[in-house]
C-alpha cells in the first residue's frame, strides 16, 4: 500500500502483510510528523454468469420494495402483496435482499442460505437456495447476515449494480413476479435491486417527513433510469393511514397532489393485525382473512394487475 505524510506529502510504499488493522498510526521519517494512516479497502472483481445479457435484457416482472426512510412497511407490502399476488394464480418469488433478514424471519426461517453464499455458487444456485413456502404459488430466497459483507467486498468494483439482475435472469421465466425486498439505505443492496426492477414500489407513511424520502428515492430512481436501466417505474403506495386523525388525511391528500399519477389508488390503513400477524410469523391474510389491511394488499395486487378492485 502507498502511504502519504499529510505534512509533506512523502509517500512511502508499505508491505500490506505489515498491517492488519484497518487503521494505525504512522510517523514520517522526514518531516517526524504522526498521523492516522488507513488501510485501503479492495474490491473483489465480480463473477457475471453474462454481464452482456444482464446490461442489455429488461426483467418485466420485478418489482423492487424500496424507500431510504425506515418504518414505513417495506418488509410488510413485500410479504402482504407477494400473498395477495399468488392469491391471484400468480407465481411469486419473494426476494430478501436486505441483511437484517426481516422478510425470512416474518416467514419463521432462519439460518438459511442467502444471495452472499449463492453469488460464488453455480449457475443455479438461486434455483437451489430458493424456499417454497406453505402458501401455493410463493417462494422465497432467503437472507442472513452474511449479507453485508457483499457490500464490502463489491461495492465499487466494475458494474456491480448489474450483480442482482444477472442472477435473476437465470430464475425470471419461472415467475410472474420477483419482488425485492430492500434495506433502507442506498450503496449496494439498493443501487442492484433497482437496477433489476421494472416496478419500484415506495411505501410512505403519513406523516410529516414522508415526502422527504419520497424525493430521495425518486431522484435515485432518476438516476438509475439514466445511468443503468432506462424501463424503470415508480409509484407511491399510501401506508400506515389512519382515518381518524386529521393529520393523516391531510397528509395522505398533499401526497397525492405532490404525486399525481403514480400514486396508488389503493392505500394500507394502520391495522394491528399486521403486528399480531408478524409475531406468528405470517402474512396478515393467513391470520385474518377480515383485515382491513390483507384486504387492502389484496386490492394492490388487483391494481397491479390492472383488475377491478374489491369494495371494503
Amino acid at each position: 500500500m502507498i502511504v502519504v505524510c499529510p505534512s509533506c506529502q512523502s509517500r512511502y510504499e508499505l508491505n500490506d502483510c505489515l498491517v492488519q488493522e484497518p487503521n494505525f498510526v504512522a510517523r514520517c521519517t522526514k518531516c517526524q510528523h504522526i498521523f492516522s494512516a488507513y488501510r485501503p479497502v479492495r474490491v473483489e472483481e465480480i463473477k457475471f454468469l453474462s454481464l452482456a445479457e444482464a446490461k442489455n435484457s429488461e426483467l418485466e416482472n420485478v418489482v423492487t420494495i424500496s424507500n431510504q426512510k425506515g418504518g414505513v412497511a417495506k418488509t410488510s407490502t413485500c410479504l402482504n402483496l407477494g400473498l395477495s399476488l399468488a392469491m391471484q394464480n400468480k407465481r411469486v418469488l419473494m426476494f430478501d435482499f436486505d441483511a437484517q433478514a426481516n422478510l425470512t424471519i416474518s416467514l419463521g426461517y432462519k439460518e438459511k442460505t442467502s444471495f452472499y453464499e449463492a453469488l460464488n455458487g453455480q449457475a443455479d444456485a438461486i434455483e437451489r437456495g430458493m424456499i417454497k413456502t406453505k402458501y401455493d404459488n410463493l417462494w422465497l430466497f432467503p437472507s442472513n447476515k452474511n449479507m453485508v459483507l457483499l457490500n464490502k467486498k463489491y461495492f465499487g468494483a466494475s458494474n456491480f449494480e448489474f450483480i442482482l439482475k444477472d442472477r435473476l435472469l437465470t430464475v425470471k421465466d419461472r415467475f410472474d413476479f420477483i419482488l425485492i425486498d430492500t434495506p433502507p439505505s442506498i450503496e449496494f443492496f439498493t443501487l442492484n435491486a433497482l437496477t433489476a426492477a421494472r416496478l419500484v414500489v415506495i411505501p410512505s407513511q403519513c406523516d410529516y417527513l414522508s415526502t422527504h424520502g419520497i424525493d430521495q428515492i425518486l431522484k435515485l430512481i432518476q438516476l438509475i433510469k439514466a445511468k443503468t436501466n432506462p424501463h424503470i417505474e415508480a409509484r407511491v403506495l399510501i401506508t400506515m393511514f389512519d382515518k381518524e386523525s386529521t393529520a393523516s388525511k391531510m397528509i395522505c391528500a398533499k401526497l397525492k397532489r405532490l404525486y399525481p399519477g403514480i400514486t396508488f389508488n389503493t392505500l394500507i390503513e394502520m391495522d394491528a393485525r399486521i403486528r399480531e400477524a408478524q409475531i406468528m410469523s405470517m402474512p396478515v391474510l393467513e391470520y385474518n382473512q377480515q383485515s382491513t389491511a390483507g384486504r387492502q394488499y389484496l386490492n394492490l395486487a388487483k391494481e397491479i394487475l390492472g383488475r377491478p378492485l374489491e369494495a371494503l
